[in-house]
């Protein structure tokens, strides 16, 4: 498991044989492309991966002829194609949950006037892959294919509560490593969440990623492998008191998860998981 661009680095395809350098570098490219960007050139891609410009420019040219990536009248600029789509709906396609949880979802969304979601980690984010907005006029508008921190928001907070250990422990120091400046407050945020998930089966962000937001979060094991993924439910930090996050959200979202996990024939959990969580 590898959740930098290290896995680019040539030393690291010296240690594992199994490593195909060409397929990592394409798929880096790919990963580029971000919410609200349609275009991104060879120059800017090659700065964002740190790639030469003459191998991107060969990864851009292969990614087309695939039909990964799209350049309208050859302008130099490339925007993702339909290949990528196909890729990303096979997967949601596949995510019987959304489907389960969706009813209950839109349930909770109505009566608390917040927006309730599902997200899966890809590295140090959280990518939405199913949300519901409340019909309120003001509301939080992250739609599937949002990405958000792990760090610092209830979703990402909560999914660091439902790993494993060993797990847990590589991606914090993936989170000391990406910003040291700041570890130390991103280390009391997720131990403060730890604390919060074993005394009350979820956690809490009061504006920790955006001062205008607050949420909170549990994690969910799916039945089949080892696949873990959180729900959140907030919105406009105006609206939702803590109060109002610890006495109603909160277990609200808790009830939420535990009716999926009846629906998908997992045994029902009445209260939180009584693991010790630690961050080193």
């Amino acid at each position: 498991m590898n959740d930098t661009p290290d896995a680019l680095d040539d030393d690291a395809v010296g240690k594992d044989r199994q490593f195909v350098n060409a397929l990592a570098r394409g798929l880096e490219i790919l990963r580029c492309f971000r919410p609200g960007e349609k275009f991104l050139t060879n120059t800017e891609l090659a700065k964002r991966t740190g790639l030469p410009k003459p191998t991107i420019t060969r990864l851009t040219y292969t990614l087309t002829k695939l039909g990964y990536l799209d350049s309208p009248a050859d302008r130099g600029q490339y925007q993702l194609a339909s290949g990528v789509l196909s890729l990303g709906y096979s997967l949601l396609s596949n995510l019987d949950v959304r489907e389960l949880a969706r009813p209950g979802m839109r349930e909770l969304a109505e009566r608390t006037r917040a927006s309730v979601s599902i997200g899966l980690r890809d590295r140090l984010t959280m990518v939405y892959v199913e949300s519901c907005r409340s019909s309120s006029a003001v509301t939080l508008r992250l739609d599937v294919g949002s990405r958000i921190p792990l760090a610092s928001t209830a979703m990402g907070r909560a999914l660091l509560c439902g790993m494993p250990q060993q797990e847990r422990d590589f991606v914090l120091d993936q989170m000391r490593l990406q910003d040291e400046l700041r570890w130390s407050q991103t280390k009391a945020g997720v131990e403060q969440a730890f604390k919060q998930y074993q005394d009350l089966g979820f956690c809490v962000s009061l504006g920790d990623w955006e001062k205008s937001i607050s949420a909170v979060g549990v994690p969910l094991h799916m039945p089949m492998g080892d696949k873990l993924m959180a729900f959140n439910c907030g919105g406009p930090s105006f609206l939702l008191s803590q109060d109002t996050l610890m006495n109603d959200l909160g277990p609200g979202l808790v009830q939420l998860v535990n009716d999926v996990k009846v629906k998908m024939g997992m045994a029902y959990e009445s209260g939180p998981e009584q693991t010790a969580h630690t961050v080193r």
